[in-house]
């Protein structure tokens, strides 16, 4: 129930904008909301036109040539795209089996998605190292990946990479990454997740991608919070558009008609498009680059506020990260044994929703604050981060016990705070309102810490009592 308009949700890889309610109010239109999914065309003129208006938009922001919206998520889109791709080999008598192109490369830096998307699509995938050095590193290792592309160039499909890396850093050598994979016959799939980065600033066909997912519900404003609805929609390059998917009930024009569909609809949860639609009017050519260039002076802020308390994992040559950081947990831990979920847990007593936690690398965190932030809005998420380093400190040097301090107890719940049997070593104020301006609006946490693990192992049968 912690919103944006509570706090920053600074979700690494999530792209958690603010949502501005002029973006929302055409969904609660009728004429958007209540029309079949497969209506006949001459009643859905406006749809039309909102559709190809946002595919232009979209081919202008991405530079391909075409655009398939039908894809739901970021993963649908994935698989959208990687079907595509097959289909294009395929057509050029390169088909997937094993005397085919069969060989994805996936670096150890890309979302979990993809390795999963490749092995449903049936690729058997290579991974291709990064760059581990001390200073900076988290770019792919350009030597692993000519080897390994070299070594599978018969069998080479294509190569699945996410611009800016997972690891928050731009791939400074991108483009002779993509000219590696294509001199071997293989194409380029572009993990759209961090487009946030790249808008008005380069793009995917620019770079050298084939095709990509772009994330609707990050980069361009559909609020995803509470598993809520997504569009993940894919651009490709000329070649790869006779290879999109279309949809046997509400067939779309184009070379690529006849084509399997991806998702229930053809135009996937068309419905909240009119949000991004109106995202982009709004904010226009120099709108969405202002966004892209904040969002990353905004993470390179925090990077370097935060770098004198949590070291930052990685960095580009010039010590600087993309949209979103990753700062170091372990040594912390190593030293008083407080974890990343104790930080996470911590930040609720804050008001705080925790960054992404142990992704991709175990034992980190993982922080976007996004274009949406203000400066005083994230100088009190650096405030509460400086304070829990602090906390930390105490642990660390006995003040707090290891097994009873504000960071492991945490989140503390008002049924805590009025509890008469009060027997910890520190405060209910320390507890509860640890920096002066968390008394000003307090966000409850509603329960204490529950064991995540325990939840993901274990069913929870929610069923009405006497039903099957």
């Amino acid at each position: 129930d912690l919103a944006l308009d509570h706090s920053m949700i600074s979700l690494g890889s999530c792209t958690m904008k603010l949502n501005a309610t002029s973006e929302m109010i055409p969904i609660t239109w009728p004429e958007f909301t209540d029309i079949h999914p497969f209506a006949p065309l001459d009643q859905a003129q406006g749809y039309l036109e909102t559709i190809a208006g946002l595919e232009s938009w979209l081919k202008t922001i991405t530079g391909f040539d075409a655009i398939c919206m039908q894809p739901n998520s970021g993963a649908q889109g994935e698989y959208a795209g990687i079907v595509a791709i097959m289909r294009y080999h395929a057509s050029r008598g390169d088909g997937v089996g094993k005397s085919g192109r069969n060989i994805c490369l996936i670096p150890k830096s890309a979302h979990g998605t993809n390795p999963a998307t490749a092995q449903m699509c049936g690729l058997q995938i290579v991974v291709v190292d990064c760059d581990e050095s001390e200073k900076g590193g988290g770019n792919v290792d350009l030597a692993d990946l000519k080897a390994k592309a070299e070594q599978h160039s018969a069998h080479l499909a294509c190569l699945m990479i996410t611009y800016p890396s997972t690891h928050g850093v731009f791939e400074e050598a991108i483009k002779e990454i993509c000219e590696v994979v294509h001199a071997h016959g293989g194409q380029v799939y572009m993990d759209g997740a961090n487009l946030n980065a790249q808008v008005g600033l380069t793009s995917p066909g620019l770079i050298g991608a084939d095709v990509s997912h772009m994330n609707l519900h990050k980069t361009f404003c559909i609020p995803h919070g509470g598993g809520g609805p997504g569009m993940g929609p894919i651009g490709l390059k000329a070649h790869l558009a006779p290879f999109m998917a279309n949809h046997a009930v509400q067939a779309i024009d184009g070379p690529h008609r006849g084509q399997g569909a991806v998702s229930a609809a053809p135009w996937g949860s068309a419905a909240i498009l009119p949000i991004s639609w109106m995202y982009i009017a709004m904010m226009g050519g120099n709108g969405l680059q202002r966004a892209t260039e904040v969002a990353i002076l905004n993470a390179n802020y925090i990077a370097r506020r935060l770098s004198a308390s949590y070291p930052v994992l990685y960095t580009g040559k010039n010590g600087r990260v993309a949209h979103e950081c990753i700062i170091d947990v372990r040594p912390l831990k190593a030293a008083t044994g407080v974890t990343e979920t104790d930080i996470a847990k911590r930040l609720m007593d804050y008001g705080f929703h925790a960054p992404t936690v142990s992704f991709p690398v175990a034992g980190t965190m993982m922080i976007e604050p996004t274009e949406s932030e203000s400066k005083a809005e994230i100088d009190r998420f650096i405030a509460a981060m400086e304070r829990i380093r602090a906390e930390i400190g105490k642990v660390g040097q006995g003040f707090w016990p290891a097994d009873d301090n504000p960071l492991k107890n945490a989140p503390h719940t008002q049924a805590d705070i009025v509890d008469a049997e009060w027997s910890h070593p520190y405060s209910r104020a320390e507890a509860a309102f640890p920096l002066p301006w968390v008394a000003e609006n307090k966000f409850w946490p509603s329960v204490n810490r529950i064991d995540d693990v325990y939840g993901d192992r274990n069913l929870c049968c929610a069923c009405v009592p006497g039903v099957a």
